[in-house]
């Protein structure tokens, strides 16, 4: 597959100062919005997670994508940013997408949100559905902090709050995947941040999955989530937890046996990239 057969064209989200992106299929049966993952980028889904945004199109799914703030090619300081404002940002483009002038006959929209980008997608679809056909969650951060003691959870906020930048959880590389190449080329990537998870993300991000788990009960949105059982970036309980929680009727929980956490740079990426696009396909 020739990933630049279908052209990257340029997307902008009214009211959020990122770089967005738009990949379009040449007849589109949906959307898809995918939110990608703390210290990474938008564009790294087109030649890395085995060609995801190339495989989409393909298949008829026209993708938008932005660099969240502090990320890729967005402004603001590197990695330093307030997952409460990722949310607006998400939502932000939710209603770029839902309310374009002309657009009669509106595709049915999924938002796909990777490790972070999960947890945001989560948030944003949790705040309003409204929009929205579908929601997939790849590794999603949605239980944070559990190995942490209750002291260092209440400073969190703290020191988010007189040093954000401070450079507090070394995340590694070694989780990412069990192939080296795709470790490789994670470290290799100039665009990537390669630093430690900064105070006020790491903050923001536990306050933020805290507070959510009282919404959950109430979501209704046909779901796929997907986690690898040896992630030990973003815990699959969390996942597992979720899925016992949302009241949707429809909803699959994938647990990959052995799995790390970038599943789709990982040993199962056909299996995994062939049941979500299957998912996709059922629902659009």
């Amino acid at each position: 597959m020739q990933s630049g057969q279908w052209p990257q064209e340029e997307w902008s989200v009214p009211g959020a100062p990122v770089s967005g992106y738009v990949w379009r299929a040449e007849q589109p049966r949906g959307e898809v919005l995918i939110s990608h993952g703390v210290g990474e980028y938008a564009t790294r889904y087109v030649e890395r997670y085995h060609a995801l945004i190339p495989t989409l199109v393909e298949r008829g799914f026209s993708v938008y994508a932005y660099d969240q703030r502090g990320h890729g090619r967005s402004g603001g300081r590197r990695a330093v940013v307030d997952l409460n404002v990722l949310v607006d940002d998400h939502l932000k483009a939710r209603e770029a997408l839902r309310s374009r002038p002309g657009d009669d006959t509106p595709l049915p929209l999924f938002a796909l949100g990777h490790s972070m980008g999960g947890l945001v997608t989560a948030a944003s679809a949790s705040r309003g559905p409204r929009g929205l056909a579908g929601v997939i969650l790849s590794s999603p951060a949605l239980l944070v902090g559990q190995k942490e003691s209750a002291l260092i959870k209440a400073l969190a906020p703290l020191l988010a709050l007189v040093a954000p930048a401070a450079p507090v959880s070394d995340l590694g590389t070694g989780g990412l995947s069990r192939l080296t190449a795709e470790v490789s080329a994670y470290e290799a990537d100039e665009l990537m941040y390669h630093g430690k998870v900064r105070a006020l993300t790491a903050a923001t991000m536990l306050g933020l999955s805290q507070k959510l788990w009282a919404h959950y009960p109430r979501w209704q949105l046909p779901t796929l989530i997907l986690h690898g059982t040896a992630d030990t970036i973003t815990d699959p309980a969390g996942s597992q937890r979720f899925f016992d929680t949302i009241a949707s009727p429809d909803k699959t929980l994938v647990l990959q046996e052995g799995g790390y956490h970038e599943l789709l740079n990982d040993e199962p990426r056909e299996e995994v990239r062939e049941a979500l696009l299957a998912w996709l396909l059922e629902r659009s």
